[in-house]
């Protein structure tokens, strides 16, 4: 979850590593830190947000070639200065940043205690630090070797990047299970937890793999295993633009993403769907073509947001391929010792491709002889390349910490894959086919029409933000959006909200409804239209507040509900793409509403990549 950012080389370190960590934000924002080697080792740390932290060093003499910084999320120990990262070695001479968890830093602890080490923080990353401070001493041997060793005995997931006072123009680093990627510049480097920072100063990087460790200097990379075998850098060149990761005149990320859906629903279709042609293209599927249409069962595994496409992903597949679908929340499908069999397809949905839970969980159906599809944004993650084959969503960055358009790309993909399985094992026919490639064509056209409504979500917002509770219901393809909605809603406005399929209203969530409840009905038009009017029907008798999302020209729902928001006509298959977004909308505009960081809702960060 935390962000790091090192540099080595000419540069003034302390600009470079202040910037990154401001692009790195969104991964947590509990305190932040840097470590400067000027003229000795000095460290400098926060609670707090990063601009926090710059403030407190305004006068202070920060001349530096190498350095290393560190935005947290906490795991263990509260947010405070001295739970910031980077943390110092009991001589002094080391300090260090640390995105993961150590399991055993217990055990570890207990041992170094006994040895006489004092700890000044209660992190486990302290912990580690201290352990390769006494494995170097006792070894007597350089901070390479330390690390390896240390590396060999810790459990858990990490990203380490330590610098030594003695050796100014060397930083170790090391990773499992979060992620690193190396930016190469000229007799330079930067390191980063994803390529944001890296952009502005270069576009060759090198994505660091689990198990490796990397020692750098201004003008030389070199990897290697934690068995001391080098391993030859593979450089990728980056597909990004520094526009893409600032704000472009927007009061926030969050609200700058919704408005891109548009451009990255059409991107992420772009070259691969012709409706015209009556084609899709889509070479990850084509390749494993005969594992995806011949499989005895697909189980889709994400968390969060993710897990909510899979939802409709669940549906889509089902109707248009008539395959079983299971939709696993990853944290739970990796505990449970599920069965998987030889012909089972795990497909992996994840915006930032290094979710924790969802690799381990892929991992272990990997050994067991699934066949792995990763649907992840970020090119280069650690998803991408463990699954067997994939699809890129081409959302580009996102920073707004609440995903917002990876969500409407996720379901893109998956519906373009089930499109594909379908026409490829003949489950529905030509014509049908056809239409649903022009109504998914045409999604990208109807958007903006959709984000019109935007004054009018501002309004609502005003009227509804002293809420303290909000029901979301929906039916079909429309529930996994009311669950959606339900969870913009607390991470953003700290709104407390339920999403629940509208029939199941009557089995509990009723006894709730009072004049003060407002409820969001998902309501488009589909084939559960007249079933849904009758639960907005249930929900006025007992003097709720109905919210409903409607398709145009939809007279009957208008007319009852308290508001509508209006959205252009769609086939019920790609609807949710249009009706996630006044959810997205009415989520972001009461949390302005409220005077709350919209971009970094508390307690919340990215890219999960600890349990």
């Amino acid at each position: 979850m935390c962000g790091i950012v090192a540099y080595i080389g000419p540069k003034e370190a302390y600009p470079v590593i202040l910037k990154g960590l401001k692009r790195l934000e969104y991964r947590g924002y509990d305190s932040s830190g840097v470590a400067l080697l000027n003229s000795g080792l000095k460290v400098y740390k926060k609670k707090g947000k990063v601009a926090e932290l710059e403030e407190s060093l305004v006068g202070k003499d920060l001349h530096a070639h190498a350095g290393i910084g560190h935005t947290r999320w906490a795991t263990h120990g509260e947010p405070s200065d001295r739970n910031a990262h980077p943390h110092i070695s009991e001589n002094g001479k080391l300090a260090m940043i640390h995105n993961g968890i150590i399991e055993n830093y217990t055990q570890l602890k207990g041992e170094l205690v006994k040895k006489g080490y004092t700890f000044q923080s209660d992190t486990d990353t302290e912990v580690l630090l201290k352990f390769i401070e006494d494995i170097q001493l006792n070894n007597e041997c350089g901070l390479e070797e330390a690390v390896r060793i240390a590396l060999k005995r810790v459990t858990g997931a990490y990203v380490i990047v330590v610098i030594d006072q003695d050796h100014p123009d060397t930083l170790i680093a090391a990773r499992k299970g979060s992620p690193l990627v190396i930016g190469i510049g000229k007799g330079e480097h930067f390191l980063a937890s994803d390529a944001s920072p890296i952009i502005e100063y270069t576009k060759e990087v090198v994505y660091i793999n689990d198990y490796e460790l990397a020692i750098i200097r201004p003008d030389e990379l070199i990897l290697k295993n934690l068995g001391n075998e080098k391993i030859t850098p593979y450089i990728t060149k980056l597909d990004m633009e520094l526009a893409a990761i600032e704000k472009g005149g927007y009061d926030h990320f969050m609200l700058k993403e919704i408005f891109e859906q548009p451009h990255t629903i059409f991107d992420c279709l772009r070259g691969r769907l012709d409706a015209n042609a009556g084609t899709i293209t889509m070479a990850g599927v084509q390749n494993h073509i005969e594992q995806l249409k011949n499989a005895s069962r697909i189980i889709i595994v994400a968390c969060g947001t993710s897990w909510h496409a899979g939802l409709v992903a669940e549906y889509v597949i089902e109707e248009l391929c008539r395959i079983p679908v299971e939709v696993e929340y990853a944290s739970e499908f990796r505990y449970r010792n599920p069965v998987i069999h030889k012909g089972d397809v795990i497909i992996a949905v994840s915006q930032s491709g290094e979710t924790a839970d969802t690799l381990v969980a892929i991992e272990k159906a990997k050994e067991q002889g699934a066949t792995i599809f990763g649907v992840v944004n970020v090119v280069g993650s650690s998803i991408s390349r463990i699954s067997h084959a994939g699809a890129y969503t081409h959302a580009g960055p996102e920073i707004g910490v609440a995903s917002t358009k990876a969500f409407t790309a996720q379901l893109a993909v998956l519906t373009m894959m089930a499109l594909k399985i379908a026409q490829e094992k003949g489950s529905i026919d030509n014509k049908r086919f056809m239409y649903l490639l022009n109504e998914l064509q045409a999604i990208p056209e109807k958007v903006p029409a959709t984000l019109q409504t935007n004054e009018q979500i501002r309004k609502l917002a005003d009227k509804y933000k002293d809420a303290k509770d909000f029901l979301y219901l929906g039916r079909g393809y429309n529930f996994p959006v009311a669950l959606e909605g339900a969870l913009k809603l607390k991470e953003i406005s700290y709104i407390h909200a339920e999403g629940y399929p509208a029939a199941e209203m009557k089995h509990g969530p009723i006894a709730l409804v009072d004049e003060t409840l407002p409820v969001v009905f998902v309501a488009t038009k589909d084939s559960y239209h007249e079933k849904i009017v009758s639960n907005i029907q249930e929900i006025k008798a007992r003097k709720g507040k109905v919210i409903a999302v409607i398709t145009e020209g939809d007279e009957v729902i208008s007319n009852m509900a308290d508001d509508v928001i209006v959205v252009p006509a769609a086939d019920e298959l790609v609807a949710p793409m249009l009706s996630v977004i006044p959810m997205q909308l009415l989520a972001y505009y009461i949390g302005v509403a409220k005077g709350l960081d919209v971009d970094k809702p508390r307690n919340l960060a990215k890219s999960v990549t600890v349990e």
